[in-house]
């Protein structure tokens, strides 16, 4: 893809990017559902700055890990830790955990991710920045797949986070439309704390800082250039 080769020129990390503040940390991490455990010792420190590329096998808990990270699960043992409160965190869950029945606009959706009133137009630049103005006032439901993940990518854009966490962002949408989310990625990455699970990984790997594999516990890819599928990292 185009932009490849640019991406595994990049210099390598500095030295004193362990100084960057901390903003979440997992200390030894067990996650239990029922009888079944889905993660164990999971410890993960994400800092400012970092891009960090998530992947694993379906069912190895990358959803439940991404979930614990936000604070919208708590962990049966070990302990997470939210280290800076005061910045601005968005999420773009997986399609299936939307309600397409339920009646809301595609405007509204994107609007839905905004804390205060949209006094720049920032509603109608994200609906041509996720390319879906043409499809402003028509019901979420309404859309194919590809077209509500990027809705709910606009959502997560809006606010202009400062930590963006993406749970297979790529999923049901059309090459073209993939290709603008590298873009997008890439155009957030300076300023940004990313963390993003996706199972096309080898071109999210070449941008991001770090790349860790989930299945039931993490393990850290150290390949050079973080530039490999998933076998090589074994």
């Amino acid at each position: 893809m185009s932009g490849t080769t640019n991406l595994l020129t990049q210099p390598a990390p500095s030295p004193d990017a362990d100084l960057r503040p901390v903003l979440i940390r997992l200390t030894d991490v067990d996650f239990t559902r029922g009888q079944r455990t889905i993660l164990s010792n999971v410890n993960l420190t994400v800092r400012r700055g970092d891009f960090v590329a998530v992947t694993g096998p379906n069912g190895g808990g990358k959803t439940t890990l991404m979930r614990l990270i936000l604070g919208l699960l708590k962990p049966s043992a070990g302990r997470v830790e939210r280290v800076q409160r005061n910045i601005r965190v968005s999420y773009l869950p997986q399609k299936s955990s939307i309600d397409s029945s339920y009646p809301i606009s595609v405007r509204e959706v994107i609007a839905s991710g905004l804390v205060e009133p949209d006094k720049e137009g920032r509603v109608d630049n994200m609906l041509r920045e996720v390319e879906l103005t043409d499809h402003a006032s028509k019901p979420i439901g309404a859309l194919s797949g590809g077209q509500q993940q990027r809705a709910l990518l606009g959502r997560a854009l809006i606010s202009r986070p400062e930590m963006l966490v993406l749970d297979e962002p790529l999923s049901y949408v059309d090459k073209h439309f993939e290709q603008r989310i590298y873009d997008i990625i890439r155009q957030l990455a300076p300023t940004t704390t990313i963390i993003l699970v996706s199972h096309e990984i080898t071109t999210v790997a070449a941008i991001a800082n770090r790349h860790i594999i989930v299945d039931r516990t993490i393990t850290v890819c150290n390949s050079a250039h973080h530039f490999a599928r998933v076998a090589l990292c074994d």
